[in-house]
């Protein structure tokens, strides 16, 4: 059987659609393959059939002090000897690159799918949840990956709890000029283009960020479009210019499954440096809550949260308990090739 096997670049179309094919960390076109900015695909196939695929990228790939680094994405393995044969020779490609550290699983940038869902807990899946079959961390672990970065989410049921900042931080930026108001649905392109502004400029530095343009921001949100409630959108401005916004949706998870939707999903949150560690994103997370009570969520889950970063903060200023983990693994490639 092990004879059977072999290692194939995907390139031309149908080569793409049979990549395409596997079920992955989310569904996958050519289109969208291709325009993921790889620098290649590569498929385990053993008589027609796809076993393992990935992707890499070392010419675009995210900057880490110390390292030249390398991401493994469009992940997808059917078992863990696919994945360990796949996995091998993708560190070996990478390595020839001149990369010295593997990344994955990363569809090029944290702009992009990327990540393992590690703990489930005891919540059902939410909207918008990347998820994965359960043995999938022990294909990274298993084929010499430790854990490079770790996420969570956190579940909040205490919503009468208020910041005892928020009154004041209410009315001093109100004095600096700056609004707080709804998402407009009805110009929703122009929306989130504003939302992208705040994002290339808050996000330009986090950990294993890599850029994005408006245009690919916008195709990962139009799908959005016919969920979003425009009252659980917030976009703080001055001037007319976007500072800060907070992107929430309903868990339509719920619905499907028969259930009130009483869980409210807090996306994204971010604010323009300049307005960094001045306590707009307290005000926006408050002005957020009032609008959560008012529409009778009971629950909200702070989502896909690195361990370090503001929104973790937030989640535990709110009193959040974590749900759910995620991890993201690196490899030493030193003496791959």
């Amino acid at each position: 059987m092990i004879d059977t096997l072999h290692i194939v670049r995907a390139e031309n179309q149908e080569e793409l659609e049979r990549f395409c094919t596997l079920p992955g960390l989310s569904a996958l076109t050519p289109a969208i393959v291709r325009n993921s900015r790889a620098d290649e695909h590569w498929m385990l196939e053993a008589a027609g059939s796809v076993l393992a695929r990935c992707s890499l990228w070392w010419s675009n790939a995210p900057a880490l002090p110390g390292h030249r680094s390398g991401t493994i994405g469009h992940y997808a393995a059917c078992d863990a000897d696919a994945a360990a044969r796949l996995l091998q020779f993708a560190c070996v490609e990478l390595a020839k690159q001149g990369c010295t550290l593997a990344i994955g699983p990363m569809d090029g940038s944290t702009n992009r799918r990327y990540r393992l869902l590690t703990e489930r807990g005891t919540e059902p899946p939410f909207f918008l949840e990347p998820d994965n079959p359960d043995d999938w961390p022990a294909h990274f672990t298993g084929s010499g990956f430790t854990p490079l970065a770790n996420y969570y989410s956190a579940l909040q049921t205490d919503l009468d709890q208020t910041d005892q900042r928020f009154p004041a931080l209410a009315e001093r930026f109100a004095a600096e000029g700056i609004k707080i108001r709804s998402f407009d649905a009805e110009h929703f392109e122009d929306e989130v283009g504003s939302i992208y502004r705040v994002v290339a400029a808050s996000f330009r530095n986090n950990f294993l960020a890599g850029p994005i343009s408006e245009e690919e921001f916008l195709e990962q949100h139009r799908p959005l479009q016919p969920y979003v409630l425009p009252e659980l959108v917030l976009l703080a401005e001055h001037a007319g210019e976007p500072v800060g916004f907070v992107f929430a949706i309903p868990d339509w998870l719920q619905a499907r499954r028969g259930a009130a939707v009483d869980t409210l999903i807090v996306k994204t949150l971010a604010v323009h440096p300049a307005y960094s560690n001045r306590g707009l994103a307290t005000l926006l997370t408050g002005r957020l809550r009032e609008a959560t009570v008012g529409l009778g969520y009971t629950r909200v889950i702070h989502a896909l949260m690195h361990e370090k970063n503001i929104s973790s903060h937030m989640s535990q200023t709110n009193q959040g308990q974590i749900m759910r983990r995620y991890t993201l693994y690196g490899k030493s490639l030193e003496g791959c090739v």
